[in-house]
C-alpha cells in the first residue's frame, strides 16, 4: 500500500491528467452535508414518527438512496475514511482524542483530490482531523475554511468560552467573531462560499460538517418548542436536527436561484448512529452511537444530481461504505485517482446509474477503537451482503433479523471462518501502520506557532478534551494524593534550534492567570449546561516544570499574579514527548495550554 501526499506539483500533474472534456467542459458542483450524532432513524423519510424533517425527506425522494451504507460508530474515524477512501484504522484517526483523531499527513482528503481537479474548495464546521499543521482543513486542499476546533463547539481545542451560540470560530486560521447559532453560521458561511464559486463561474467543493446534533445539547427554543411533551434532550436532540433540516433546504433553494441546480451533486449523510434518538425511533436495529452492532454505523446516504438522472427515489440495497465515496465522486467529476494512490474503497458510479450487473459481493469491516492503540476484534463488525459477523463470534443474517437477535454463529460455522479469515488479513495489514504516531510539528516556516491543548495528550486515560473538564480540573479528584501527569504530546521537531515552550492553565485568548478562579459564565438554551457555565476551579499551582522524552529539565515557580510560564529549551530535529505539567496540592497536572515557538 502506497500512501500519498499531494503538494504543488503533484497538484498540477492530477490537473493534467483530467480527462479533456472535463477540463474544459462543464463539471458538477459538489455539496456535501454530514451532520453529526444523527442516526438513520433521525429522519421522517425513514420512518421516524415524530421528527420534522420536510426538507431532507424532500431531498431523499428526489435522489439515490444508499440503504446499506456503512461509517464507522464515532466521528473522526467516519471523517478520516470519508476523506481518504481508506480505513479508519490506516489513517490514524480511530479515536476522537488523545492525538488519534488526526489524519496522518500523507492521508489525501477530499479537499486535495478536488483542488487538484481545479475545484474551489470549501469546509464549514466540524474538521476533526486535526488542529495543528499539516493536519488543518487549509492544510489539505480547502483554500475556504470556517469551522470550530476540536470535536465540537466548546471542546479544549476550540475559541475559549465557545457556545452554541455567538463566540468566535477559525475564519482560515483566524479567530473571527459570530453571531447566531452555529448550524445556522455555517450553513451562512457555506452559502456565501457557493455564491461567490457561482458567480465566478467556477465549480466547487462544500463540504458542509455540522456540529449539531452532538451534545451538549443546545438549540434555539423555537425548534425545541416543536417537540413539547418529549424529554428535554429530545426537544434539543430533534429541535438541532430540524434546523439543520431548514438549512439545507435554503441551500438547496441557493442552488436553484444560481442555476446550478441541475448540475450540482447534494449528498446528504451522518457520521454514525444516534447519539440519542433510539429511545424514539432506531429503525428497527441494534445499538446506537459506538456500537459495533448496526444502530451503530448503519446511517442514510441521498445523493441527488438531475442532470446524470438522479432526481428520482431510487433504493441501493447493496452493501456500501465511507470509504467507498472519494473514489465515487472522482468517477462522477470525471477525475483520474491520483498516480500511486490505492483507495480501500471502491467506486459506486456504476450502482448509482442502476447498473448493477456484475456487482460482486464484498466484505466490509467496521470498528470502535475508542482506545489509544487499536486492538484486534474490538467492537468489530465484519459485514457482507446480509450478513454480520460481530466480534469476531456472533453471526447475524440482517435480511431476517435487521435486530440481530439470533445468533446464527453455531448454524453456519463454515461462512463465521470465512468472515474470521477476511478479518485476519485486514488486520494484518493494517497492524503495522498503527505505531505511526501523529506528530505536531514545531518550527515549520508555514506554521511557526504551535498551540497544544490537553484534548491531544496521549495516554491511557482519557485526557480533559472539554472546556467543561478543563475548568472542573480534571483529572483532579478530591481522592488524588500523588497525582502524576503520564500524558505527553507527541512532538516531531522540524528544525532544530532553541524554542521557547510559554505553559497556561488557561488559554491565552482569556487572559487568565494560572491559579485565578473563574466565576460561571452564561448559559444558552437547551437542555444541558454550556461548558463555560461551570465554574473554572483554581488550582493552587506552587511551580511549573518542563518535562521532555520522560525528563524533568526545569522548574519555575508560579506566583499569583503569573498568568503563563515560558522556558527555553533547545530542542534536536526529531520526534519528541513533551508533558510540562504544574506542581499543585494533589501531586501534577499536566499543563492544559502550552504555545512553543522558536526565539529568533
Amino acid at each position: 500500500m502506497m500512501n500519498w501526499k499531494l503538494n504543488r506539483l503533484s497538484s498540477c500533474l492530477l490537473f493534467l491528467t483530467l480527462p479533456f472534456f472535463c477540463l474544459w467542459g462543464q463539471r458538477p458542483n459538489v455539496v456535501i452535508v454530514i451532520t453529526d450524532d444523527q442516526g438513520y432513524g433521525d429522519l421522517g423519510c425513514t420512518g421516524n414518527p415524530i421528527i420534522k424533517t420536510p426538507a431532507i425527506d424532500r431531498l431523499a425522494n428526489e435522489s439515490v438512496w444508499l440503504t446499506d451504507y456503512h461509517v464507522a460508530p464515532t466521528c473522526s474515524p467516519t471523517r478520516a475514511a470519508l476523506m481518504s477512501g481508506h480505513w479508519t484504522n490506516r489513517t490514524g484517526a480511530w479515536h476522537t482524542i488523545m492525538g488519534r483523531s488526526m489524519l496522518r499527513e500523507d492521508e489525501g482528503t477530499l479537499g486535495q483530490f478536488f483542488k487538484g481537479a481545479g475545484y474551489e474548495t470549501g469546509m464549514f464546521g466540524k474538521w476533526h482531523l486535526g488542529d495543528n499543521f499539516p493536519y488543518r482543513p487549509e492544510d489539505r486542499g480547502f483554500n475556504e475554511v470556517y469551522r470550530h476546533g476540536g470535536g465540537g463547539v466548546g471542546q479544549t481545542p476550540d475559541v475559549w468560552d465557545n457556545s452554541y451560540f455567538d463566540g468566535g470560530y477559525f475564519h482560515n486560521g483566524k479567530i473571527v467573531p459570530a453571531e447566531g447559532f452555529c448550524t445556522d453560521v455555517f450553513f451562512e458561511q457555506a452559502n456565501r462560499f457557493i455564491s461567490e464559486s457561482a458567480k465566478n463561474g467556477k465549480p466547487f467543493l462544500a463540504y458542509i460538517s455540522t456540529n449539531a446534533p452532538h451534545g451538549p445539547f443546545h438549540c434555539p427554543e423555537k425548534y425545541m418548542d416543536l417537540y413539547k411533551g418529549q424529554s428535554p434532550t429530545i426537544q434539543a436532540f430533534y429541535g438541532m436536527i430540524t434546523n439543520i433540516d431548514e438549512n439545507v433546504g435554503k441551500t438547496r433553494k441557493l442552488l436553484k436561484d444560481l442555476g446550478i441546480y441541475e448540475d450540482t451533486i447534494f449528498i446528504f449523510t451522518t457520521d454514525n448512529g444516534t447519539a440519542r434518538g433510539k429511545s424514539v425511533f432506531n429503525a428497527g436495529m441494534r445499538g446506537q452511537k459506538g456500537s459495533e452492532y448496526d444502530g451503530g454505523h448503519r446511517v442514510p446516504l441521498f445523493l441527488h444530481w438531475p442532470k446524470a438522472g438522479m432526481a428520482e427515489k431510487r433504493i441501493i440495497g447493496t452493501l456500501c461504505h465511507a470509504v467507498d465515496v472519494a473514489p465515487t465522486l472522482l468517477e462522477l467529476i470525471g477525475a483520474k485517482k491520483p498516480e500511486g494512490y490505492n483507495f480501500d474503497g471502491n467506486s459506486i458510479k456504476s450502482l448509482l446509474e442502476g447498473k448493477t450487473e456484475g456487482w460482486s459481493d464484498r466484505m466490509l469491516v467496521t470498528d470502535s477503537q475508542r482506545v489509544r492503540d487499536p486492538i484486534k476484534w474490538k467492537q468489530s463488525a465484519v459485514m457482507s451482503q446480509g450478513w454480520r459477523l460481530v466480534n469476531g463470534k456472533e453471526l447475524y443474517n440482517i435480511d431476517s433479523d435487521s435486530g440481530q437477535e439470533k445468533d446464527l454463529s453455531g448454524k453456519h460455522p463454515e461462512r463465521v471462518a470465512r468472515m474470521r479469515a477476511f478479518y485476519d488479513a485486514w488486520w494484518a495489514e493494517l497492524e503495522p501502520t498503527f505505531a505511526r504516531t501523529t506528530e505536531l510539528y514545531v518550527g515549520h516556516p508555514d506554521h511557526p506557532v504551535v498551540s497544544l491543548t490537553s484534548h491531544d495528550w496521549i495516554q491511557k486515560a482519557y485526557p480533559p478534551w472539554n472546556q467543561g473538564q478543563n475548568r472542573n480540573r480534571l483529572p483532579v479528584h478530591p481522592r488524588n494524593k500523588d497525582l502524576k501527569h503520564d500524558g505527553h504530546w507527541a512532538i516531531k521537531v522540524v528544525q532544530s534550534g532553541i524554542y521557547k515552550v510559554e505553559v497556561r492553565r488557561w488559554p491565552a485568548e482569556s487572559g487568565k492567570k494560572i491559579n485565578e478562579f473563574l466565576p460561571a459564565g452564561k448559559n444558552v438554551p437547551g437542555a444541558d449546561k454550556a461548558f463555560r457555565s461551570h465554574p473554572g476551579l483554581g488550582i493552587n499551582a506552587t511551580a511549573a516544570t518542563l518535562r521532555l522524552n520522560g525528563e524533568d529539565l526545569e522548574t519555575i515557580p508560579v506566583e499569583d499574579t503569573t498568568e503563563s510560564v515560558t522556558f527555553e529549551v533547545n530542542l534536536p530535529a526529531g520526534k519528541h514527548r513533551l508533558s510540562p505539567y504544574f506542581t499543585i496540592p494533589q501531586g501534577e497536572l499536566g499543563c492544559y495550554y502550552a504555545i512553543l515557538k522558536s526565539r529568533s
